[in-house]
């Protein structure tokens, strides 16, 4: 059984008493990271596996900063609580606007980049909202694992439940959780969302074999994961996948839809910006030509509305989404390539 180490333990005093941001019928449900059959309690503001035949508590068990509890397994993970604790910034800054822009400089920056044209464009059928949906007319009171949340929210109607997870602090973030080792028993979720998320973890095989143990059986995964797209979020960037290779990552799932998130004129946008940054290592030159190659490449994103219909850029998209159940057995690879869409 992998606890947090005894340095940690030292962090853990920090918010005691601190109520859960989770919901209520979520947190019976919390595991140790890389120990779905060990439960995790709630005790003097930390959560502790105990053991069953003294009720003593073992390890030093994961600390709740501001209601958020911080499930790593460190021997595994990149990450360590320590990050959480001090509350440093580690792949993206999410905290709320007026921390994040609180000096002239940056609300000049944030001003321009307002006003700048974006090099992204979604031109999905069918998008993380609507998969929410029909995850919500199919079951009301669902339960929903989001990995990798981000600042992304979603409505959520009837009595269903929707889990926030990240590995970065936000306001809002139910639970800081690495997928590769999803702190929650096997058969927990309805449905499991994974947005732009796969591409940022080290083992993203594991990390849907992860997915699969905490849905229940029939459950659903939604997932948009990159093609054609150069290297965001710095060291946190490993994997692109083509659109049968997407598929073969949910080799355990039957597909309900499937297509295009991002079209090929959103590879020639981010492109341009990333061929003209190119120029200059200077941040400051840096951030102006980038600027300037966001008006020059927008027009292409708005070719990719009546692209992305046609199976040319199934072979070229930026980015796919995939909307699976899941299944008893795994599907043949022939199966698989048997669902190529394209014309190379």
């Amino acid at each position: 059984m992998s606890l947090a180490n005894e340095s940690s333990m030292e962090l853990e005093k920090v918010d005691a008493g601190t109520e859960l941001k989770l919901p209520d019928a979520i947190v019976e449900r919390l595991c140790v990271p890389g120990s779905p059959s060990v439960p995790l309690h709630l005790r003097d503001g930390r959560l502790v596996a105990v053991s069953g035949a003294s009720d003593e508590v073992t390890g030093g068990g994961y600390p709740i900063v501001d209601g958020t509890p911080i499930l790593i397994n460190e021997e595994k993970s990149i990450f360590q609580i320590e990050h959480f604790v001090k509350a440093e910034i580690t792949t993206m800054d999410l905290r709320r606007k007026e921390e994040r822009v609180n000096t002239p400089i940056k609300k000049i920056k944030y001003f321009l980049n307002q006003i700048t044209p974006p090099k992204s464009r979604s031109v999905t059928d069918f998008n993380s909202q609507q998969a929410l949906d029909e995850v919500l007319r199919e079951k009301p009171d669902a339960t929903v694992l989001v990995i990798g949340a981000g600042d992304a929210r979603f409505t959520a109607s009837g009595g269903g439940n929707v889990v926030y997870s990240d590995v970065a602090l936000a306001p809002d973030t139910h639970l800081i959780a690495d997928a590769h080792d999803i702190p929650f028993q096997d058969a927990t979720f309805d449905a499991v969302f994974a947005i732009a998320v796969l591409e940022h973890v080290a083992d993203p095989f594991r990390t849907v074999s992860e997915i699969r143990r905490v849905l229940k059986p029939g459950g659903l995964v939604y997932s948009v994961t990159p093609f054609m797209q150069q290297v965001h979020m710095g060291r946190y960037d490993f994997t692109r996948f083509t659109a049968l290779g997407h598929r073969r990552l949910f080799n355990w799932f039957d597909e309900c839809r499937s297509g295009v998130a991002n079209g090929p004129g959103m590879v020639i946008t981010w492109g341009i910006e990333y061929m003209l940054s190119s120029f200059s290592e200077r941040p400051f030159l840096r951030r102006l030509l980038r600027s300037a190659a966001r008006f020059v490449a927008w027009p292409f994103l708005l070719a990719d509305r009546y692209l992305a219909k046609k199976a040319g850029s199934y072979d070229c998209a930026s980015a796919y989404y995939f909307f699976g159940r899941l299944r008893d057995t795994p599907l043949h690879d022939r199966d698989i390539i048997a669902q190529y869409k394209g014309m190379n």
